[in-house]
C-alpha cells in the first residue's frame, strides 16, 4: 500500500481527496466515494484540510464516525449499490485522522440518485445520458464479471447455498441488511443483477453464475472453468494427490481449504489470549485472493500446487501492471470487485490490500525461513517458500510457547467459576484489580489448557463476553474440591 506520508505529500488529485471532519462525516463525503468508485478508486483522508494541513478528528467522535460510515456505505438510499468501506485510524502530529481506501468498482454507483465521476478538479455530476452510457461501457470493458445473461433465471441457481450464506453472514453481523431480504433481493443488493443502459439488457451476471450457479450451469457458461489442486512432494512430474474443482466459488473455497488442511501441517500460535491455527490464517488469504482476482473468461485453468518446500498458485489475470510486485509499495487493484465484496461479507476476505499484510504477518510464524513473491502478468503467480514441512510440528498441543501448567492461581479461578461469568466478575471473586496480571497469568493459561471457554468465541471483544468451565474444567473443579 502507498504510505500515508506519500499521499499527504502528493496532495489532492484524481485519486486523492482531503476532507475536514472534526465531529461528523462531511455532508458531501458520498459524492467523493461515488466518484472514486466510478473512476479509478482513490484515497480519502478525513481530518485533513484541502491544503493538506492536519486538522484532526475529535478523539471522542472517532468511533461514531467509523460506525456512521459503515452503516451509510451499506445503505442503498445513501450509496446505490452499497459498497462496504473500511476506515483506518492514524495519529499524525498528535492528531487523529481516518484513511479510507476506496477501490475502483465494477458497478456504476449513485448517491442521492445522482451519478458522480472524478477528474483532477474533484467530483462532478453526470446527468447526460451519453456520458452515463460511456461509464457503463468503460466498466464492462474492464470487469468481465459484469457480463449480463438476460435469459438466466433465479431458479437456475443452487438454492441450497442461500441458507449457508445467511449463516455465515449471521455469525459475523446479526444486523446485516442482507439478512432481512429475500434470496432474490439479496442477489440484487449484492450487485449480481444489473442493467446495461446502452443495450437495454438486464439480468444476472457472470459473478452471480460463479457464486451461486449449479455446476452444470457454470460449465455451460464457462466450459473451460477449472481449478486444479495438486500435491507434488514425491512425484514432482505428475502428482501424489489431485483434486479437480469445477463448482461454485463458495464450495470451491471450502474444497481448496480442505485440500490444504489435508496436505499441509497445522501450527498453533497465541494471538493475544486466543490460540489460532496459523496455517488456516495464512492460506485463507491465499485461497480467497486466488478465487477473487482471477480472470474467469480466460481459458487458462487455475493451479494450486503444494511442493515439499513451497506452495505456488497460478491463475489467469487482467494485469494492472506487469512484473514482480513490491510489497512495500503495493497498491491493491480489484479484478472482480463484486465477487471480492461478497467474500468480504462472508468473512472469507478482508478489506482490499489486507491479504499481503496478513501473509507478511503469518508466513514467518508458520515457516521461520518463509518468504514470498508475487508476479503480475497475464498469468498471476504467487509463491510461498516454506521450510521443510517435516520440521513443522503437527501435533495440535504443540505451540510456539511452553505449555503452561495448572498454577495455583488458575486452580483458584476454576474453583471460583460458576456458570457464565464476565472478566470483571471473575476478578472480583479472586480479589484482583490488576487486569493485565489477570489476563496474562490466569485467564490466558486457563484458556490454553481448555479449562474455560468463551461464551462468544467468534466475537472476542464483545462487551458482553463471558467465560465458563469446559467439561475438562468441571472435572478438575470436582477434583480440587475433594482435596
Amino acid at each position: 500500500m502507498i504510505p500515508l506520508k506519500d499521499i499527504l505529500e502528493k496532495g489532492e488529485g484524481i485519486t486523492v481527496e482531503f476532507k475536514e471532519a472534526r465531529t461528523a462525516l462531511p455532508k458531501n463525503i458520498f459524492e467523493t466515494v461515488c466518484a472514486f468508485l466510478n473512476r479509478l478508486g482513490g484515497n480519502l483522508l478525513l481530518g485533513v484540510s484541502d491544503n493538506g494541513e492536519i486538522t484532526g478528528i475529535d478523539p471522542g467522535r472517532i468511533e461514531h464516525i467509523k460506525n456512521q460510515l459503515a452503516t451509510l456505505s451499506n445503505n442503498p438510499n445513501k450509496l446505490d449499490p452499497p459498497f462496504m468501506l473500511f476506515p483506518e485510524q492514524y495519529e499524525i502530529e498528535g492528531k487523529q485522522i481516518l484513511s479510507i481506501r476506496v477501490p475502483q468498482s465494477s458497478q456504476v454507483h449513485k448517491t442521492g440518485h445522482i451519478i458522480y465521476d472524478r477528474n483532477e478538479d474533484g467530483d462532478f455530476k453526470i446527468t447526460n445520458s451519453s456520458a452515463i452510457g460511456r461509464i457503463y461501457q468503460r466498466k464492462d470493458l474492464v470487469f468481465t464479471e459484469n457480463k449480463i445473461y438476460p435469459f438466466l433465471r433465479f431458479t437456475d441457481f443452487n438454492q441450497a447455498l442461500f441458507p449457508r450464506i445467511r449463516n455465515l453472514i449471521l455469525s459475523r453481523r446479526p444486523d446485516h441488511p442482507w439478512l432481512s431480504l429475500s434470496n432474490s433481493q439479496l442477489l440484487t443488493s449484492a450487485g449480481l443483477y444489473k442493467k446495461d443502459y446502452e443495450t437495454g439488457f438486464e439480468g444476472y451476471t457472470l459473478a452471480a453464475v460463479l457464486l451461486f450457479g449449479k455446476d452444470d450451469l457454470i460449465q455451460e457458461v464457462l466450459p473451460s472453468y477449472k481449478t486444479d489442486a495438486l500435491l507434488r512432494r514425491h512425484d514432482v512430474d505428475r502428482y501424489d494427490d489431485r483434486k479437480e474443482i469445477t463448482t461454485n466459488l463458495i464450495d470451491a473455497y471450502d474444497e481448496l481449504m480442505g485440500f490444504i488442511q489435508t496436505n499441509l501441517p497445522d501450527k498453533f500460535y497465541l494471538e493475544g489470549d486466543l490460540r489460532v491455527d496459523i496455517r488456516d490464517k495464512l492460506f485463507r488469504e491465499i485461497v480467497a485472493n486466488f478465487l477473487i482476482h482471477r480472470e474467469y473468461t480466460n481459458a487458462y485453468p487455475a493451479h494450486l500446487t503444494i511442493f515439499t518446500s513451497k506452495v505456488i498458485t497460478q491463475n489467469a489475470n487482467n494485469p494492472a501492471v506487469s512484473g514482480q510486485m513490491n510489497p512495500e509499495m503495493f497498491q491493491a487493484t480489484p479484478k472482480n470487485p463484486v465477487i471480492a465484496r461478497f467474500f468480504q461479507q462472508l468473512g472469507r476476505a478482508e478489506k482490499l490490500g489486507s491479504g499481503i499484510q496478513n501473509i507478511r504477518k503469518y508466513l514467518p510464524l508458520y515457516a521461520s525461513q518463509g518468504t514470498f513473491e508475487f508476479m503480475e502478468q497475464d498469468i498471476f503467480t504467487a509463491v510461498l517458500y516454506l521450510t521443510d514441512p517435516k520440521s513443522v510440528q503437527t501435533t495440535p498441543q504443540v505451540t510456539p510457547q511452553v505449555t503452561p501448567q495448572v498454577t495455583p492461581q488458575v486452580e483458584r479461578l476454576i474453583v471460583a467459576c460458576k456458570g457464565d461469568m464476565s472478566r470483571q466478575q471473575l476478578m472480583r471473586l479472586l480479589d484482583l484489580k490488576d487486569r493485565e496480571y489477570f489476563r496474562t497469568e490466569i485467564l490466558i493459561k486457563a484458556l490454553e489448557l481448555n479449562l474455560i471457554e468463551r461464551t462468544m468465541p467468534d466475537r472476542l471483544r464483545h462487551p458482553n463476553q463471558k467465560y465458563r468451565l469446559t467439561p475438562y474444567g468441571q472435572k478438575l473443579k470436582q477434583s480440587l474440591k475433594r482435596r
